[in-house]
């Protein structure tokens, strides 16, 4: 098989068809834009683009192939720098922009998922990997809907602009990438190679398309209480007799499950076999069986409830565990080995109850919020610094504010009542950035304010000016410490400073300092009518300045724009949608895991950070220098899309009454 394809060489053919698809697609875009009013809005974008929509395409997928080609993963995700200029936060915006990349990975994978099965398994065996995923592939639909977003962001389009031109390129990008993978599977026919990657074996992973059309509402699952109740009832039936050979009689299936004991033993060897447990996370479980059956003959209400504290430390072991992909993660190693000590004791106590379990879930908890909390400590830093950037100018209006109210009956000069009133608020509200809203370094400079206006207050005696004289140099050090933080220019500085030592001169000699009356507020001129003319135009005015984008100006439906399936978190303006968004936010917690698809691939991570405000969130990923921030509003954008989902929402013991439940409905 010396014609054999190599990745080289596939990567070459489809290098050579992106010229001529870019330019396909671009045309069927055209059409789609002249035959549909609804897309009325996007058209004049289009008008003004089109010419170099195949172009921008090009530039943006030639150096992902050409990654590809080097044996690169073209996606590769680059690990965020720690420091607050350059920490990485996905926004709103940049989560609409996922969204789209999502969409069209889920139209071309449906579109050619056999070809795409063989691609994978073809790329993956030459890796010698044995259990392949769609990452292995190097030219998975992922990379040329970054391209395909890419390209059209250079349209400045607003965000959801850009998604409803996604929407619209979508089909043909899906159709064209058809084309060209049904291309290279005939490559690898042709080299008698389809038998070796058909029958390779895939991984199993979450498909894109199955998140976005998950329904929000839960779908009813059977509970514990109905498994036992369905087995009370099975029970309860006179068994038939089987006549077998010989002698020998057969009971039906369902005496397996006679007795609370056989139940709980059923359940819990379905709890061991669940594929998504690592083996030592197994193994810790297995050892916990003991404790359980010991409790399972005290306590009736364990089969009964599924809330109960066991199924409950059972969840949470599982659905944290669920979050690693190696059984030699040191963050797994650490957890199992505090775990151990917690599964000694149950097993060790000489009377059990619901109550002891309980108490362990919360210290698992506990420990489970500590860990995340350590391992996200310095990006949490630097996460926290960007939000109270975020509120340097509300920080600025209020301070400012209270500082004016303050001075207000206080005698100063023109020069000190405008340094405090502007730049020294700007030290302020700097420090609050950099240290935090209560630090011991906001705090001080806060006092400094009081301490300047009382070192201006005139000193009758000697012994008060001595004091006053041995505190000076101090204060003064602080103030230009003050100015220097915040690049206080050097002729200005002198300003201040020579108007501080003029006043501190007067008052060290006994001498009140220069006397300045504080200002008067001005009374409001009175308002007079407006003329119609007048008025009319101001009506106008306000009515454009309300105009709050571009999409306002257009002739388009918002309505009418092309938009995800729907589904009970996507709709902003139902009650129920608002309070089960709101309800499902109010869940985030430290140390939860999550899945999510966050700059273009599905990754898996734990909840580290999560600010005052909760408008901010830092994730840690399975590799554990891996660092993900997410606003609020990024993560609503996700929820409302399908593209994030808590571990432990399909729970294991959930899992396990299912599949229970199933034995029952197919036994005869």
């Amino acid at each position: 098989m010396s014609n054999a394809p190599s990745l080289q060489s596939l990567v070459d053919e489809v290098i050579v068809q992106m010229p001529s698809m870019s330019h396909t697609v671009a045309h069927q875009i055209q059409d789609d834009l002249k035959s549909d009013p609804l897309l009325h809005g996007l058209q004049y974008a289009w008008a003004v683009n089109k010419g170099r929509f195949a172009t921008d395409f090009q530039a943006a997928v030639q150096p992902l192939l050409e990654s590809a080609r080097r044996g690169e993963d073209p996606l590769q995700r680059r690990l965020p720098s720690l420091g607050l200029q350059t920490l990485s936060l996905v926004d709103e915006k940049q989560a609409l922009q996922d969204v789209s990349i999502a969409h069209v990975v889920s139209a071309v994978e449906e579109h050619s998922r056999p070809e795409l099965h063989q691609l994978v398994n073809f790329f993956a065996a030459l890796r010698g990997i044995a259990r392949p995923m769609k990452q292995d592939n190097p030219l998975r639909p992922a990379v040329f809907a970054n391209a395909l977003v890419t390209a059209i962001q250079n349209m400045q389009l607003d965000g959801e602009g850009c998604y409803a031109m996604t929407k619209v390129a979508t089909p043909h990008m899906a159709q064209a990438l058809g084309l060209i993978y049904q291309r290279l599977c005939d490559q690898m026919r042709s080299a008698q190679l389809a038998p070796l990657v058909e029958g390779y074996g895939i991984g199993s992973t979450r498909d894109i398309e199955t998140r976005l059309r998950q329904a929000a509402v839960p779908g009813v699952n059977p509970t514990l209480d109905t498994l036992a109740r369905r087995v009370d009832a099975i029970n309860s039936r006179p068994q038939a007799l089987r006549g077998g050979s010989g002698d020998s009689l057969a009971l039906g299936p369902s005496t397996l499950l006679r007795g609370g004991g056989d139940l709980l033993t059923r359940l819990y060897d379905q709890i061991l076999a669940d594929p998504k447990l690592l083996p030592p996370v197994k193994a810790l479980m297995s050892r916990l069986q003991v404790a359980v059956a010991r409790l399972s003959r005290t306590d009736p209400s364990l089969l009964r409830r599924q809330d109960h504290p066991v199924w409950s430390l059972l969840n949470r072991v599982a659905g944290h565990g669920a979050g690693f992909q190696r059984a030699d993660d040191e963050r797994l190693r650490q957890f199992l080995g505090f775990m151990n000590g917690i599964v000694q004791q149950l097993v060790e106590a000489q009377l059990l109850t619901g109550l002891q379990f309980q108490q362990a879930l919360g210290l698992i908890d506990q420990h489970i919020r500590e860990q995340a909390s350590r391992h996200g400590e310095r990006s949490a830093s630097a996460l926290a610094a960007l939000e109270r950037e975020g509120q340097r100018v509300e920080w600025l209006e209020l301070l400012q504010g209270q500082l004016k109210e303050q001075l207000s009956d206080t005698a100063l000069s023109p020069t000190l009542r405008k340094f405090l009133l502007k730049p020294w608020v700007e030290v302020i509200v700097q420090n609050m950035v950099l240290h935090g809203r209560e630090a011991p370094e906001a705090e001080a400079s806060i006092e400094l304010v009081d301490e300047l206006l009382d070192s201006l207050q005139q000193r009758q005696s000697e012994l008060a000016r001595t004091q006053l004289r041995s505190r000076l140099p101090g204060l003064i050090k602080r103030i230009e410490a003050g100015m220097d933080l915040i690049a206080f220019p050097a002729d200005k500085r002198q300003v201040v400073l020579q108007d501080l030592m003029n006043q501190h001169g007067r008052v060290l000699s006994g001498l009140p300092a220069h006397h300045h009356a504080a200002p008067q507020e001005r009374a409001p001129m009175p308002r007079r009518d407006l003329s119609p003319e007048e008025l009319l135009q101001q009506l106008l005015n306000e009515r454009e300045s309300q105009m709050p984008s571009r999409w306002a100006h257009d002739q388009v439906n918002r309505g009418e724009l092309p938009t995800v399936p729907v589904g009970l978190y996507s709709e902003s303006s139902s009650p129920d949608s608002r309070a089960a968004l709101q309800a499902w936010m109010g869940n985030l917690q430290v140390g939860n895991w999550y899945h999510m698809f966050v700059q273009s691939q599905w990754i898996t991570a734990q909840i580290a950070w999560i600010s005052e405000s909760r408008q901010f969130f830092l994730f840690v990923g399975q590799d554990a220098d891996e660092r993900h921030s997410l606003t609020r509003g990024a993560i609503e954008q996700l929820l409302a899309n399908g593209l994030i989902t808590a571990l432990e929402e399909d729970t294991l013991v959930q899992r396990a009454v299912s599949s229970l439940m199933q034995d029952l409905d197919d036994a005869p």
